[in-house]
Parts: structure tokens; C-alpha cells; sequence
């Protein structure tokens, strides 16, 4: 597995991580534990030594199950957690200094260890990023030693140029992908410049861009591929990054036809490891089967001039309307 240097923060990381939403089940299927650990004993054999998780996800049992696992490692991987969603109602009131607290000492707590290696706030309020005050209390958490570094997590580029202001923001974690094309444009630039790293989240657009969905293709009642794409539960850009499902179908056989296949998961993670600003992807496992597959990106040669310009044809043709310049 290769590795690229994460920013500011001089660790360096699986180019391709583990992102930990669903490990062990998640989106409508009931978590198992030994599940959860065998996916992420199958990724440290592989390579990844980078995980994404939230305080959120599956209730806090995907940190406890991180927790569980990194405590029994002698080489610890490094672990991104995002804490914010659990506000209830989440609004820019609840961002205070005693709530960020807690949730940074609970997710201390399932994850074992004394200081975070990073917590991202998971895609604040938009008004969250015109406090300081805010940015000002992870400075503080990380004086004391609670965390070793922070960022955000965001749901639209003008998010992440602003968190790129504050001097503390090591990683902005954003949704890129064949199918948002946008953060390449100015963020990954700003970036750059500021010696930041990128995250890039939702790789596969909730797996449409495996190409192994289709028009009959039944989800879940309890997964967000069934009751958000309209946003009805929370940003509908988390979603199959915000396409319509059928126009995603059709841009998704013009990339088969394209690349000459229809396994399309380990292209479209090649595709995201041709931009230098990007510091590593995080494609979600719920079993130890999918990173093995989404490790194999890794191993593939560099896209050529042609496939990447033919990607951005489709992109212009099928996605960009409706998508763009609303993340």
C-alpha cells in the first residue's frame, strides 16, 4: 500500500483507508461485532493503516469496535473520528465548549486511548464556520492534549475554503468522486497552498459508481440509499453525491463503455488517487471482502490522458447541471 503525507500533521497514511460507517453492518443491517473486527484485522494485513469513523455511526459501536481492535495492535493505526451530529437539534447553538467536550471524551472512551489522533467536526451548521470561538475550543482540546489534531468534515467546497482559514484545520474531508468534480477546481488548490489534507469521502457515490446497481436494484428500508434521496433525513449531497439515481444509471453505463468493464469500484478509486491534493480516500467496508476489493485501486497503473478527459466528458454531460454548484 502506498503512502502520502497527511498535511500538516507529517503522518503518513494509506492512500486508501477504511471508512468505518458501516462496518459490521450498518445501513439497515444489524451490527456484528466479529464482523466489525474481522473487516479490520483484513485491513491492517492489507496495508490501510488509517481508519474513518464517527461518534455517530451505528450508535458509537463502530468506535467501540476500532477501540477494541487498535487496543490490542503493537503498531496502532491512526484513527479519524468526527464528532457534532449527536446536537440535538443540530444548530450552531449546540457548537459550545462543553458539548465538544463530551463527545471528544466519549469518544476517547470507546476508542481507548488518552489523546485522539483526529476529530473532524462532521459537517457543522454553515454558521459554525464563521465562529471562532469554535475553532478556538479545539485549539484549546489540543493544548490540553484531548486531541492531536483537528479539521472538519464539510458538505460543500465555500465550507472547506473557509475552515482553510483557521490555522488549526489540519484535514478537510469532502465528498469527491467521478461524480463531483467540483473540490478538484479550488479547494484541492487552497489546499495545497496551506499545506492541508484532503479526505475524500463517499468515493464510490454510495456505491452507484461500482456499477453493480441497476434500475430494479432493491436498498434497505433502514439504508440511506432508500429514504434520503431527496434529503428528506439530512443532506441529500451524502447520497449518491446528490445524483438522481436514474441519471447516475446512464453515466454510469457510459463509463462502463469507457473503461471497458463493468467493475467500476477499483477505476473510480484510481481516479481519485490521480490528484496529488487528495492525502488518502476513505471507501466504506461492512465485511472484510470489500477492502480487499478496494484495496486492489491501488494496484492498478495510472489512468490515462484520454480516460480522464473521457470522465469529465461524462461528468459534463450526465451530472454537472445538477449537481455542480450546489456543493
Amino acid at each position: 500500500m502506498n503512502m502520502r503525507r497527511f498535511g500538516k500533521t507529517n503522518v503518513y497514511v494509506s492512500e486508501i483507508s477504511l471508512g468505518a460507517w458501516q462496518i459490521g453492518g450498518g445501513w439497515g443491517k444489524p451490527f456484528d461485532k466479529n464482523v466489525a473486527l474481522q473487516t479490520l484485522r483484513t485491513a491492517s494485513d492489507l496495508g490501510i493503516n488509517c481508519i474513518d469513523t464517527a461518534d455517530v455511526y451505528d450508535g458509537g459501536m463502530s468506535e467501540k469496535a476500532i477501540g477494541d481492535f487498535v487496543d490490542q495492535q503493537k503498531r496502532k493505526p491512526f484513527v479519524i473520528t468526527k464528532i457534532g451530529r449527536r446536537a440535538d437539534p443540530h444548530v450552531k447553538e449546540s457548537y459550545t465548549e462543553k458539548n465538544l467536550r463530551d463527545y471528544i471524551q466519549d469518544s476517547r472512551q470507546r476508542l481507548k486511548v488518552e489523546a485522539l489522533d483526529m476529530v473532524l467536526l462532521h459537517c457543522p451548521p454553515a454558521d459554525v464556520y464563521y465562529m471562532p470561538e469554535v475553532f478556538g475550543f479545539m485549539d484549546a482540546f489540543q493544548e490540553e492534549g484531548l486531541i492531536k489534531h483537528y479539521g472538519v468534515s464539510v458538505a460543500r467546497v465555500e465550507e472547506g475554503l473557509k475552515a482553510i482559514e483557521y490555522e488549526g484545520v489540519a484535514a478537510i474531508e469532502i465528498v469527491f468522486n467521478m461524480f463531483r468534480l467540483r473540490p478538484a477546481e479550488w479547494l484541492f488548490k487552497r489546499a495545497l497552498a496551506n499545506n492541508v489534507g484532503i479526505i475524500a469521502r463517499v468515493p464510490l457515490a454510495s456505491g452507484l459508481l461500482t456499477g453493480k446497481y441497476h434500475e430494479k436494484t432493491k436498498f434497505n428500508a433502514d439504508d440511506h440509499r432508500t429514504f434520503n434521496r431527496d434529503g428528506q433525513v439530512f443532506d441529500k449531497g451524502e447520497t449518491f453525491s446528490g445524483v438522481d439515481y436514474a441519471l447516475g444509471l446512464k453515466a454510469v453505463n457510459e463509463l462502463k463503455k469507457l473503461f471497458e468493464t463493468d467493475d467500476l469500484a477499483p477505476i473510480a478509486l484510481r481516479w481519485i488517487l490521480m490528484f496529488d491534493a487528495v492525502s488518502t480516500i476513505i471507501p466504506g467496508a461492512s465485511k472484510a471482502e470489500q477492502v480487499r476489493l478496494n484495496t486492489a485501486a491501488a494496484e492498478l497503473p495510472p489512468l490515462t490522458r484520454e480516460q480522464m478527459i473521457g470522465v469529465k466528458r461524462i461528468y459534463d454531460t450526465y451530472i454537472k447541471a445538477s449537481v455542480h454548484h450546489l456543493w
